[in-house]
């Protein structure tokens, strides 16, 4: 060709918007096995509720409940609420006869109705009822008592209980409710407890729940407790609540214990039941604990963002359960790579987890274009709060990642970021238009997904394939945006490396703080070839439910056990390859 930068120009358009060059076409699986959290929900921009407030994505506070077959999820601010008939697929239905603005949304099954309630100190507060939620049909109940972060409960003898609470000094209460009466409160409300800081340190308020009791800084007002959720199993009652602050990547379930729905209550030492303060993403508060169709326990919770606003939130769904001593507990551990849709009975403790590690992390990365302070390594950094934004959202935008070595993929997880965004509420017809490419030597390009025709507005884009691809490289050419420039705060690739797993963790220490029992340091020494450990601890050797996921440090400071309670930890480390556990459990007492 007589002029090269003409053909330049006609390689790279070629690329850009991802037209098949050589290697076959990717099959995404339509009936995925697995998801991934964060949850690929169609998460609204905010309404504008002032002009400071800042264009953003929200959802949080989840209830979710299986009514005729199908799973229900409401949660605050969306403006309706979404079902799917297997968890994997949530169809919205949009909804303005519910105060769907309002925060904290709870909902129940009482035979064949189902119930609502949502966060308002209004004293004309009300309750809505349904037996056909999937067309969006509800009758308004005058009359109902205000109060903030609502909870009912439906005992198996019928009779309705309602919780609630949200405040950094007031109790969670509870009450039984009438529902001859227009579901008026019968008997007056129970204060049932409040914040212990001073021996819980899970409920400081920090990311490392590092402001501890005591003075506190003038912006500093919790810890909040909030989030009442009520779980009956064994006949025992399981009051789960949410502490210190969903802004925290500490945001976490705690769980009290009686033997009626109005206790009283007695604390769980294995606190908290719900904790996730290091990954992709961060905080595991204010939740709800539902059963599938085979009668398996999960776990829906909030997860944080917190950068544009305090409230820039994600939700998340994990596996969870009762083990043989009633001790209640979430797993976590890598909650946000590919995780098994349920299929049948799980055995509790049996993994959820698809096996698929992720290839992106770290990894050297090559973009069209960035903004100042938005460099594309904040997509590879495995932390959602950070990411790569281009220069503008136009179609010749582009990042691309090198794994490494050829490797074998299972899925990716397309996280988007909001930047320079001017939209608020929902808005018909916007949504992230673009195409994945997949490459072995970074010269010839296959198309992996085309989604580059209008769909729903998705930000967590995940997708499964049918057969697992082999590549080395991975691209995002974009197409169009719904305002403001590209922007990825992650392009996560799962799969396996095809190389060796993490040697065992040596070196391992942990020693108790002698003047605060709330506090440990763990210690360990480098493990060759990880790409971070993971620490787990809890109340016994075969308890070890809660973790902190560490990447790039060899210690940590833990500041959320329980006084008086004595503690085990483990170190397991892992990588694109696999993941090797710890040979050792050390005794903290």
């Amino acid at each position: 060709m007589k002029h090269p930068v003409i053909a330049l120009l006609i390689a790279f358009t070629i690329l850009s918007i991802g037209c098949e060059t050589g290697l076959q076409r990717a099959r995404i699986r339509n009936n995925p096995t697995t998801f991934c959290n964060p949850l690929n929900i169609s998460y609204r921009f905010m309404i504008r509720e002032n002009p400071e407030s800042p264009s953003r994505r929200e959802a949080a506070d989840p209830s979710v409940v299986m009514y005729k077959g199908d799973y229900y999820l409401f949660a605050s601010k969306s403006g309706g609420y979404w079902w799917s008939p297997d968890m994997s697929r949530w169809n919205f239905v949009a909804m303005d006869t519910l105060p769907s603005e309002d925060y904290a949304p709870t909902v129940a099954v009482m035979g064949d109705t189902m119930l609502f309630k949502a966060s308002s100190w209004d004293s004309t507060a009300a309750m809505y009822l349904s037996t056909d939620p999937k067309y969006g049909k509800w009758r308004k109940i005058n009359s109902f008592f205000p109060n903030w972060d609502p909870d009912f409960f439906v005992d198996d003898d019928r009779r309705l209980y309602f919780y609630w609470g949200c405040s950094p000094n007031d109790p969670i209460r509870g009450v039984e409710l009438d529902p001859n009466n227009n579901f008026k409160a019968h008997g007056k409300p129970v204060d049932l407890f409040k914040s212990d800081t001073r021996s819980h340190g899970w409920e400081n308020v920090g990311d490392d729940n590092q402001v501890l009791d005591g003075p506190r800084p003038p912006e500093v007002s919790g810890p909040w407790i909030e989030g009442p959720w009520m779980t009956k199993h064994a006949g025992a009652y399981y009051l789960q609540y949410a502490a210190p602050g969903t802004e925290y990547a500490s945001y976490a379930d705690g769980v009290y214990i009686g033997e009626k729905p109005l206790g009283p209550f007695r604390y769980a030492p294995y606190n908290p039941v719900c904790f996730k303060p290091r990954g992709f993403i961060q905080g595991a508060g204010h939740g709800c604990t539902f059963t599938d169709r085979y009668g398996n326990y999960w776990r829906a919770a909030t997860n944080r963002i917190s950068v544009k606003h305090m409230f820039e939130r994600r939700l998340g769904i994990f596996p969870a359960g009762f083990d043989a001593d009633g001790v209640m507990s979430t797993h976590t551990v890598l909650g946000d790579y590919p995780i098994r849709l349920p299929d049948g009975i799980r055995a509790f403790g049996k993994s959820t987890f698809a096996g698929w590690m992720l290839l992106s992390y770290g990894k050297r990365a090559e973009v069209s274009s960035s903004l100042p302070g938005f460099e594309p390594e904040k997509t590879f950094d495995e932390d959602i709060r950070t990411y790569w934004a281009a220069a503008s959202g136009g179609k010749k935008e582009w990042i691309s990642v090198d794994l490494g070595n050829e490797c074998t993929v299972n899925a990716i997880q397309v996280n988007f970021a909001e930047h320079g965004t001017g939209l608020y509420g929902r808005v018909p017809g916007k949504c992230h238009l673009y195409k994945l490419l997949y490459s072995k030597d970074g010269k010839t390009w296959g198309i992996l997904v085309d989604r580059s025709k209008p769909h729903e507005d998705l930000t967590h884009d995940y997708f499964e394939l049918e057969v697992p691809i082999t590549a080395r490289f991975i691209r995002l050419a974009n197409i169009g945006v719904p305002d403001g420039s590209l922007a990825v705060s992650g392009l996560r690739v799962f799969g396996n490396a095809g190389g060796e797993k993490p040697s065992a963790v040596e070196g391992f220490t942990v020693t108790r703080d002698a003047k605060d029992p709330r506090h440990a340091v763990v210690s360990w020494k480098p493990v060759p070839r990880a790409d971070g450990v993971i620490l787990r601890f809890g109340v016994a050797p075969d308890k070890l439910v809660l973790h902190y996921q560490v990447q790039d440090a060899d210690s940590l400071h833990v500041r959320a056990l329980n006084r008086g309670v004595a503690y085990y930890f483990t170190v397991d480390g892992f990588n694109g390859s696999g993941y090797t556990e710890g040979g050792k459990i050390l005794q903290l007492r």
